[in-house]
């Protein structure tokens, strides 16, 4: 009987409800019952090595041997004897003959870890062994073999790898048979908080101490961080913060002061990360201003067309600081009118004389706000007006969860 992902959580100890995860978990589990090859892929530190055990201990070679092996680590001119063994007197200090682990994991799984830094010449062994279970041991001519499923991971694009020849073709399509991703940390945000109290509670265990907690800004502050190390990354804050503060419910401050590139940003140059909500809305908003932008200097050209007007230099018209209100050398002052960014009205524009000057130099220039956190609470309240307060579809129509919709009202005072 085949178990649930909820089952496959408690039996691994897997943490989290990312449908992303729950995605990759579902894969592996189907996938399991086969001996189809699979090729996990994944940053540093996600947890490929856990799907791994998860995809053997689901087979029916769940009672012979699983090995893991971190291609990365073994020196290239000994990791052909480790992976295939060696005959005596096959090089220097080869005293004895060697099992390599293809041969000692027969009937079982290798979990082939970092794939991406086999040497070429191991790959072209590799493939042999995957297309029909044949091995030569260094040193030897006689053909063995061998009855191993092979899982691999990869944590950098391995088709970039064949296009620059530092990857076979042949065995990239021969082990992506089923690609798995496992997602980053930075891709189910809403784990964070779940996984740290998790590896809170274990060191607090371990240590027989009361397990840390966070205020509000705390998580915000957890909850927004990129985490490059991810899962490991996470952990060992974990521990750092159970063992090195004397509160057992920190703040802000406290985080900064054990980790302190926890605050670090991007800005002013935005990153646009998959699956962040406040990307996906800054993301939005850019995308108005360009489309206000454009129109604005389309309008400009028509304007200048129909009222007989010179035309600037060609610079001009292609400079990012557009104003909207523009004066072209002798000639009638233009005065632009824009229109709102949720309608799709034209923008409305007038010819200005010089009599008629005096009377616009009445009003009051207010200069327009470029702050994203202006724009991006102002985008908030017309969703919520155009609503009616309803804050699920409000959030649907921002691309955000309700979740980020309640903290940013509660930012920006829109209560």
């Amino acid at each position: 009987m085949t178990p649930s992902i909820q089952e496959v959580k408690r039996r691994f100890g897997i943490i989290g409800r990312s449908p992303l995860l729950d995605h990759a978990l579902e894969t592996a589990i189907r996938v399991a019952d086969s001996d189809l090859t699979v090729l996990i892929k994944g940053e540093s530190g996600v947890g490929k090595e856990v799907f791994s055990r998860v995809i053997h201990q689901l087979s029916p070679r769940k009672h012979h041997p699983f090995i893991a092996v971190n291609c990365g680590a073994i020196p290239v001119g000994t990791i052909n004897s480790e992976l295939f063994g060696h005959e005596k007197g096959a090089f220097t200090g080869a005293t004895a003959e060697r099992k390599g682990y293809f041969e000692t994991v027969d009937g079982g799984t290798i979990f082939l870890d970092e794939i991406s830094e086999m040497p070429l010449d191991t790959q072209a062994f590799l493939l042999r062994v995957l297309e029909n279970g044949e091995f030569i041991r260094v040193g030897s001519s006689v053909v063995r073999k061998t009855n191993v499923r092979v899982i691999a991971a990869a944590n950098v694009d391995l088709l970039e790898r064949v296009r620059q020849g530092k990857f076979r073709r042949d065995l990239y399509y021969r082990i992506s048979i089923v690609p798995i991703h496992i997602p980053a940390l930075k891709e189910r945000r809403e784990d964070i908080l779940l996984l740290f109290r998790k590896f809170a509670a274990d060191f607090a265990e371990r240590y027989r101490m009361t397990p840390v907690q966070l205020d509000e800004e705390a998580q915000n502050l957890l909850v927004n961080y990129s985490w490059p190390g991810n899962i490991r990354e996470l952990k060992n804050f974990a521990e750092q913060l159970s063992v090195l503060s004397e509160k057992r419910l920190l703040g802000r401050e406290d985080l900064i002061k054990v980790k302190p590139e926890i605050v670090r940003t991007n800005m002013p140059v935005p990153v646009f990360e998959n699956g962040s909500p406040e990307n996906e809305m800054l993301y939005k908003i850019l995308l108005e201003l360009q489309k206000d932008v454009n129109q604005l200097k389309r309008l400009v050209v028509e304007l200048v067309k129909s009222n007989n007007l010179r035309m600037p230099d060609a610079d001009l018209l292609h400079t990012e600081d557009v104003a909207p209100n523009i004066s072209l050398p002798g000639a009638p002052h233009i005065e632009v009118l824009p229109s709102s960014a949720a309608t799709s009205e034209p923008v409305v524009a007038k010819v200005v004389t010089p009599d008629m000057r005096a009377e616009y130099q009445k009003a009051e220039i207010v200069e327009e706000s470029l702050s994203l956190e202006d724009m991006e609470r102002e985008l908030i309240a017309k969703a919520l007006e155009k609503h009616r307060g309803r804050r699920r579809d409000a959030a649907r129509d921002l691309g955000i969860s309700e979740r980020t919709l309640y903290r940013k009202i509660k930012q920006y005072g829109l209560d």
